[in-house]
């Protein structure tokens, strides 16, 4: 069973920037596909963006395209979302996935939660100033 983790959640002031981690257990997490997503008090939970097993794939919402960025160190089982010009609209909990990605095409534009097996617990990220 792959167990995600996710850290570097906060509170940030309005026009702030955060580094979230997502890490994995175990070598087995080069297979997956890694999504990031949010989800806010009273509202559905949506896909921010997502990387594929090897790094070369990377899709983004659109709102989220130039604010965003994300990445990940096979080495180090984990995968990031660097987060910058944080409005209080950003304000959520944040959580990482997993998808098996054999074919490199679990990682799609659509971003969608349920393409994902595996979940980690969340991160609260908090703008406010």
């Amino acid at each position: 069973q792959l167990q995600l983790v996710e850290s570097g959640g906060g509170l940030v002031q309005p026009g702030g920037s955060l580094r979230l981690s997502c890490t994995a257990s175990g070598s087995v997490s080069r297979f997956y596909a890694i999504g990031w997503f949010r989800q806010a008090p009273g509202k559905e939970r949506e896909g921010l963006s997502c990387i594929g097993r090897d790094g070369t794939v990377t899709n983004y919402r659109d709102s989220m395209k130039g604010r965003f960025t994300i990445s990940r160190d096979s080495g180090k089982n984990t995968a990031y979302l660097q987060m910058s010009s944080l409005t209080p609209d950003d304000t959520a909990i944040y959580l990482c996935a997993a998808a098996i990605d054999p074919s490199l095409r679990a990682c799609t534009p659509a971003i969608d939660k349920g393409q994902y097996q595996h979940w980690g617990q969340g991160t609260q990220v908090t703008v406010s100033s």
